[in-house]
């Protein structure tokens, strides 16, 4: 028995483009499952200090969240970035309520977000648990009206919403979230745009300019122009369409499945089958 499958097909014309956008998250699970098996689990950018911390039991040691929290702040900076030495602070904070910090919290949840579409966001999320108000902090605390904020942004991205994402990103109502934390946080825009592209180049073999704009959120034909010359993307002769290379992934593909099962096997199937 030969069974023929076509995979998606892929171009511009698609009317159902956020469905196209969405099914490339089965390419990000198996993106995923690659980078957490190396430069997630030790990045190579990780001091031996902090390798230290996170491989061992002193990333327990309640005296070490100074040095975590410096090296995300660190990583703020620097576009750095260390899910399990961002989770070790967390796990900390769990352990030890008096040592909470919500600022460093929003900061872990906005690198997660940079993430996407790795599990990050909602690990983080997971050692959140309920505390009630901390009487110790000098300000209120920015944590439970950001968090939903934070939620949905994730929420949109993960579902490749591109457009929504930025328009809620942009909004007066992350205002604060934009003004306090990802300002300071460098190239956190340019890390949804990657995300934004793994996503596109996995789906699209050509894409309108209009439509890339949107999802990049460069308006500017000039700023447009110099991110897809830095892709190495090739655009047309009139500037609408640009061309994606050859893929894996947006390349249309038949791939003939032959399932070779003899008579007699299928006699043994069979005759099992009644005997139940």
């Amino acid at each position: 028995m030969i069974r023929n499958f076509r995979f998606r097909l892929v171009g511009v014309g698609v009317h159902d483009t956020s469905r196209r956008l969405y099914g490339a998250k089965s390419f990000f699970v198996s993106l995923s499952k690659i980078i957490m098996s190396s430069s997630w689990i030790s990045p190579p950018t990780r001091t031996e200090l902090i390798e230290n911390l996170v491989s061992g039991v002193d990333r327990y040691n309640p005296s070490n969240v100074g040095i975590l929290e410096d090296y995300l702040y660190h990583q703020i900076r620097s576009q750095e970035y260390d899910c399990l030495a961002n989770l070790a602070i967390l796990k900390l904070y769990q352990f030890n309520p008096d040592l909470y910090n919500p600022d460093v919290v929003v900061n872990i949840l906005i690198k997660a977000l940079g993430a996407s579409p790795l599990p990050d966001f909602n690990l983080c999320i997971s050692l959140l648990d309920e505390r009630p108000p901390n009487a110790a902090l000098d300000e209120p605390d920015p944590l439970p009206a950001l968090l939903p904020l934070l939620h949905g942004l994730h929420h949109l991205l993960y579902r490749c919403r591109f457009p929504a994402f930025w328009r809620a990103y942009r909004s007066e109502q992350l205002e604060s979230l934009r003004d306090n934390y990802t300002v300071e946080c460098a190239g956190f825009e340019d890390s949804i745009r990657e995300v934004v592209i793994r996503a596109v180049k996995s789906t699209f073999t050509r894409i309108g300019t209009d439509r890339l704009s949107l999802y990049l959120d460069l308006h500017s034909p000039e700023a447009l122009k110099a991110y897809i010359d830095k892709l190495d993307w090739t655009l047309n002769s009139d500037g609408t369409v640009v061309s994606i290379p050859p893929n894996p992934d947006n390349q249309i593909e038949a791939i003939v499945v032959q399932e070779s099962i003899k008579l007699p096997q299928l006699g043994k199937v069979i005759s099992q089958a009644a005997k139940v």
